[in-house]
């Protein structure tokens, strides 16, 4: 039930990454078939955050799917209870790394929502909201993270490895 939860919320976070690409789309095609029709569309601003929005809550699917790029000359050479420690250190660490760079995102947002912090350009837009996106991938990252390193604990294949053997070939 957990494992579900756990793909689904990966998934939701990936699906909301490629929504906001279409976002940057469609603002961009708005603005040019505003400037046709002599209609002023600042995409500008939108599409930066969109696209902030975008690689943040891509970062976990993208993880879990094996699509970043991993380092491996060091680590496919390791064998048994060895591979294991540095897999679990690897996943384990950058968990803790991502955990405090999302702990200080989630601090940012809120501190943005406290002062109602708004963007400088046209639409003024509240700065908590694109920064909770900010923060919701990096927490999705994080548990992401801590998921594969319970996966390499237990002995099985994290997610994140399905894809290494196929981007080797």
């Amino acid at each position: 039930m957990l494992r579900k939860f756990l793909d689904g919320l990966y998934t939701l976070s990936g699906v909301l990454a490629a929504a906001f690409l279409a976002g940057i789309a469609i603002s961009i095609i708005a603005q040019i078939i505003g400037r046709a029709l002599g209609y002023t569309v600042d995409s500008t601003e939108i599409s930066g955050l969109f696209m902030a929005a975008s690689t943040f809550l891509g970062l976990a699917y993208t993880f879990r799917d094996g699509g970043h790029i991993r380092v491996g000359l060091i680590v496919s050479r390791l064998t048994g209870g060895t591979r294991k420690v540095v897999e679990l250190w690897c996943c384990l660490s950058t968990a803790l790394l991502m955990g405090y760079i999302a702990w200080q995102a989630v601090l940012f947002a809120w501190q943005s929502f406290e002062f109602d912090d708004i963007s400088p350009g046209l639409l003024a837009i509240p700065f908590w909201i694109p920064q909770s996106a900010l923060a919701a991938g990096l927490v999705i990252l994080t548990i992401a993270l801590l998921d594969a390193a319970l996966a390499v604990a237990r002995g099985e294949e994290p997610g994140y490895d399905k894809n290494s053997e196929a981007a080797l070939e």
